[in-house]
């Protein structure tokens, strides 16, 4: 893909200019991958990231759709968490609450493996379809799965006559290039229904590029918002923003929004951060490769002191920290994950092998590094548990 004067997907602004690259890195990071080998030869590709001056969106100018596989063995689930599992049960009782749901229609797009659909349809007696490759039926276990129909594909046109009053996408726009041309299908599917509700929740990249957190960029993600670019793409595909808040210790960013009818209403706090956002993307380009030098000195320094440094998350973040960092053979052999279905598995690019916590007990390591720092008292608890005593650095 040519990356000079490329055109913004996000408001078709010509000119992003290159903020971030990795290049020869893995095209997933979620995909399961049956063995060592077949990990560290999967298929790469580049990242380019690019700012847009005129909207604030960044989007891997790199980025080929083609790549992709998603299936039954894309593993992105963070439901095994007591801590994400809290969130989202809050959060889907809160729009039950807010928008009166109960006993409506709701559609998820990009729903996963099922779980928030699934609490959304228990919570207020709803009916619901997902749209999501990766489902898998065998994991859902409710009684309102007979209220709930799960298509195993992508959304897409051809499924604008499926109806909702309730449109939610969580974790999802971000993985989607086009995605002013995405956000118009889902306009068009809304259609006239004036008083259809559409909520979506996805990555803040202002605390990306703040902390300077380059374990948050990685292939899949091809597309990065801040709250104002997310509400300006959401206003200029006719809808009018109704809430923009950020959660989850400030991770998440949520917006709720109608279709738009007579004046626009009115800009809503955080919506007007562009130079907020130029100042933050210069602050990343300037100090980025500082912050994966740091991590890469910690790293080696503890390897040569023959300390065992393991990594405490299986997933994204994991592999993007890795593959950034390349370090030498042996400096971290194993990467731990609460997700059942990732043990025994491998990391994509790196090709250390996803253990169980219980592992722990007997590899004992002196340095575990915490991939999410919201999860680190429940990961102390955990090693706790398990009587592992060592220093726990959170990234």
């Amino acid at each position: 893909m040519k990356v000079e004067n490329a055109t913004c997907p996000n408001c078709g602004s010509a000119g992003m200019r290159v903020v971030y690259e990795q290049r020869d890195i893995p095209v997933h990071s979620c995909l399961l991958m049956p063995s060592r080998e077949a990990a560290v030869s999967y298929p790469h590709g580049n990242l380019v990231l690019g700012f847009c001056d005129a909207c604030g969106f960044l989007s891997n100018l790199a980025f080929d759709p083609s790549v992709h596989e998603y299936s039954a063995e894309y593993e992105e689930t963070q439901g095994f968490s007591p801590t994400f599992n809290a969130f989202a049960r809050d959060l889907a009782a809160r729009w039950v609450e807010r928008y009166d749901l109960r006993d409506k229609d709701i559609i998820e797009i990009g729903c996963g493996k099922g779980e928030f659909l699934v609490l959304l349809c228990e919570l207020g007696g709803n009916r619901g379809v997902g749209f999501d490759p990766s489902y898998i039926p065998e994991r859902t276990h409710s009684s309102a799965a007979e209220r709930i129909q799960f298509i195993r594909d992508f959304y897409s046109e051809r499924y604008t006559d499926i109806k909702g009053e309730f449109v939610c996408c969580r974790h999802t726009l971000e993985h989607i290039h086009p995605t002013y041309e995405f956000m118009q299908i889902v306009r068009r599917t809304v259609g006239e229904r004036l008083d259809t509700i559409v909520a979506f929740e996805l990555p803040d990249v202002s605390r990306v590029l703040r902390e300077t957190a380059f374990w948050d960029i990685y292939y899949e993600h091809c597309s990065y918002f801040s709250l104002g670019s997310l509400a300006r793409l959401f206003r200029s595909c006719g809808f009018d923003v109704l809430d923009l808040r950020k959660e989850y210790d400030d991770q998440y960013l949520i917006i709720e929004a109608k279709p738009a009818s007579g004046a626009p209403s009115s800009t809503l706090p955080g919506e007007n951060d562009l130079e907020q956002l130029r100042e933050e993307v210069s602050y990343f380009a300037g100090h980025c490769r500082e912050k994966i030098a740091f991590w890469r000195d910690e790293i080696h320094t503890r390897a040569t002191k023959g300390q065992r440094v393991v990594l405490w998350g299986g997933s994204s973040k994991g592999v993007a920290f890795l593959t950034t960092l390349k370090l030498e053979e042996g400096a971290i052999e194993y990467a731990v994950d609460i997700n059942p279905h990732k043990h025994g598995h491998f990391m994509p690019g790196t090709g250390q092998e996803v253990v169980p916590p219980e592992f722990l007990k007997d590899y004992h390591p002196q340095c575990v590094i915490v991939m999410n720092p919201i999860y680190r008292e429940e990961i102390q608890k955990d090693l706790d548990r398990l009587g592992v005593h060592a220093d726990l650095l959170t990234v």
